[in-house]
């Protein structure tokens, strides 16, 4: 297992923006392929975006494709999330998680996680 930490949110204007960075502790975490999901009140956990372990294939949801862009450093053992033209719909608790198979969308194909971080967007 992977122990993730995630970081940067906070409230944000609508239109606004806002860097997610997730830290990894393990010694292997160019192997793992990684993702964030969040989830707003009272709905169920949604997948936001994906990178490949590689860093080489990125891959969103419908709901944030164009605005936000995930990406990773093997070397610091960090992932990002960069969310742009931010939304109302996008308050929600952040995740970021750890899995071993890229391409991955659903919670179940993801073995470890994040306390999360939460990310509130004013309207």
């Amino acid at each position: 297992q992977v122990q993730l930490v995630e970081s940067g949110g906070g409230l944000v204007q609508a239109g606004g923006s806002l860097r997610l960075s997730c830290a990894a502790s393990t010694r292997a975490f160019s192997g793992y392929a990684m993702a964030w999901f969040r989830q707003a009140p009272g709905k169920e956990r949604e997948f936001v975006a994906g990178i490949s372990a590689t860093g080489y294939t990125t891959y969103y949801g419908d709901s944030v494709k164009g605005r936000f862009t995930i990406s990773r450093d093997n070397a610091k053992n960090m992932v990002y999330l960069q969310m742009n033209s931010l939304k109302f719909d996008d308050t929600a608790v952040y995740y970021c998680a750890a899995g071993e198979r890229n391409m991955r969308t659903l919670e179940a194909d993801f073995g470890s996680w994040g306390p999360g971080t939460q990310v509130t967007v004013s309207s």
